[in-house]
């Protein structure tokens, strides 16, 4: 059987690609060349579009950007019933793995998109970061978590641990020889995750055995 006809635009298309190329071998090692022959177009058509290679980045972060910016507003606005369940420990990858297709090239350019700096990154931590510390006060007071002596700091804990999980994917699925963003994956991490978070590490007081 013969594959559907892409119905993007050229423009979507080069955005699409030039996000999974990024991802793939970070934007430094991609050219023009190599998204246009990845969207089937001409390096002519990508500069018409984009007209540079950092106009095409700009547009790939402010895709993604506006992807998280979606995603998290459904979690967020689904209540009790979204993967920021009050009653649960907040997880952005739960919510990454629920909300994005499968194979989204979207988890493999957060690393690059972050580390790279610049506005769009400085703009998608800050909103992350602002979501985790309402969870944790969400928690709070539905009397689920403790805030800690220094909440800002414990939301980005909380933050900074599901964001590794997203970035480091890769080599997470190689160690533990499942997709940590799969159903099998989420079960297995996320109940390890909530155990560490609700007893900690074991008894210090104990002492070795």
């Amino acid at each position: 059987m013969s594959s559907l006809p892409d119905d993007r635009t050229a423009k979507a298309r080069i955005r699409d690609e030039a996000l999974r190329l990024f991802g793939e071998r970070g934007p430094d090692a991609v050219t023009i060349r190599d998204v246009a022959a990845a969207a089937a177009v001409s390096p002519a058509l990508v500069i018409r579009h984009y007209g540079s290679k950092s106009g095409l980045r700009e547009a790939v972060d402010e895709h993604v950007v506006r992807v998280f910016a979606a995603m998290l507003a459904k979690a967020t606005a689904s209540g009790g019933d979204g993967p920021f369940d009050p009653g649960a420990v907040p997880s952005l990858a739960e919510a990454v793995a629920g909300a994005l297709p499968v194979g989204s090239a979207v988890p493999g350019y957060l690393g690059w998109l972050l580390l790279g700096g610049g506005p769009a990154a400085s703009a998608l931590f800050g909103e992350l970061y602002a979501l985790s510390r309402d969870v944790l006060a969400d928690m709070a007071a539905a009397g689920t978590a403790d805030v800690g002596a220094d909440p800002e700091v414990r939301a980005a804990f909380l933050l900074v641990n599901d964001l590794a999980v997203l970035i480091l994917r890769d080599r997470l699925g190689e160690v533990l020889d499942v997709d940590p963003l799969s159903a099998d994956g989420m079960r297995r991490w996320g109940a390890e995750v909530f155990a560490v978070y609700r007893n900690g590490l074991g008894d210090p007081a104990a002492g070795p055995n």
